[in-house]
């Protein structure tokens, strides 16, 4: 995460291709903000006005995310501006609003935030910004009219998109248990005592079980969706000793049959471009470098049991940021973010 307090916007002339979105990027020596950068560099529609970082500042990109050496010259830069039409706030929990606190921002700026500071309903106006919950299958109309996003979390993105289409149809009435694993890079790029490779490596452990903050906005997201009371959400949330991705299980009691929930699954999904239903079994390097959720749809006697997988830093962040993007600047939803996955 980078420092930024006590910063002002400066005013610069353009220098982008005439109609290129102009983007800013608040943060970008971090995980989201690099993955952010590799986006962007290969958007057709898009030209990056500036890349902000007090500690990296006159520095190239590439001195600090070493695989864009070769793609881009840019410069970390001090300064803020407010020649932008869209900023990407890639900083960390709290630090959104305490930039947002810090610089004036104008209305005419769109913001795409990646924290956790706006996504919940009792902080979604901030002065005079108000932010809509960007997740497309959920909230692709909204979005379209949005000037600010709070961008999900990426737990939150993996769980609803495999509970949105039971919710629609009011089905998520009994207990409903999740397992979720996700890769270290979830956990950002600060050192902390369970991120070290020796302690990461070979290993396995359960974290904030029961309690993991996405399930505020999951159950928003879900009562949004079934008027009935939403049955208890039982998480229990592992840290896996792989770099990226999340694979989550899900299972409920139901009464539909398999062919009846791959039918309101594959339904619900039809228009949306980067969710797809399946009932094989499916694996994270499916998914991962890319922004596509793959959802698998079982049912083993009286259990439906839906298993979710995504990539953490783009459909789970960075992906689907630029996906709001899209939505919000009229583009093709898929601009950008056609992404060949590891598959190996």
């Amino acid at each position: 995460m980078d420092d930024q307090n006590n910063k002002s916007f400066t005013s610069a002339p353009s220098s982008g291709s005439r109609g290129a979105i102009r983007a800013g990027i608040v943060g970008g020596a971090g995980y989201t903000g690099g993955e952010m950068l590799r986006i962007l560099i290969n958007h057709p529609n898009v030209e990056i006005a500036f890349v902000h970082s007090n500690s990296n500042a006159g520095n190239y990109l590439y001195h600090v995310h070493a695989d864009l050496f070769g793609d881009t010259d840019l410069m970390f830069a001090a300064d803020l501006r407010t020649d932008v039409d869209v900023l990407f706030l890639c900083v960390g929990h709290g630090d959104a609003k305490k930039f947002l606190e810090a610089n004036q921002v104008p209305d005419s700026v769109k913001i795409i935030d990646l924290s956790q500071d706006f996504r919940l309903s009792q902080n979604r106006i901030f002065g005079s910004k108000t932010f809509v919950y960007g997740l497309p299958e959920l909230n692709r109309d909204t979005i379209k009219e949005a000037q600010n996003i709070a961008n999900p979390g990426c737990f939150a993105t993996c769980l609803q998109l495999g509970l949105l289409p039971l919710a629609a149809k009011g089905l998520l009435t009994n207990e409903v248990n999740i397992t979720g694993t996700t890769g270290s890079t979830g956990a950002g790029q600060s050192l902390s005592a369970t991120s070290h490779f020796s302690w990461r490596n070979d290993n396995l452990s359960v974290y904030k079980a029961f309690d993991h903050q996405h399930l505020n906005e999951i159950s928003q997201s879900l009562k949004q969706l079934q008027s009935n009371d939403v049955g208890q959400l039982n998480f229990i949330p592992y840290r896996g000793d792989f770099t990226r991705g999340i694979i989550a299980s899900i299972y409920t009691d139901s009464e539909l049959t398999e062919e009846e929930a791959l039918e309101l699954y594959t339904n619900y999904y039809s228009n949306h471009p980067f969710t797809h239903v399946t009932t094989r079994n499916i694996d994270l390097k499916q998914v991962v470098n890319t922004n596509k959720c793959f959802i698998q749809v079982k049912k083993h006697g009286g259990k439906l049991l839906i298993i979710s997988i995504t990539d953490n830093l783009l459909k789970g962040a960075s992906g689907q940021a630029v996906q709001n993007m899209n939505l919000m600047f009229g583009l093709p939803e898929t601009s950008g973010l056609k992404l060949k996955a590891a598959a190996f």
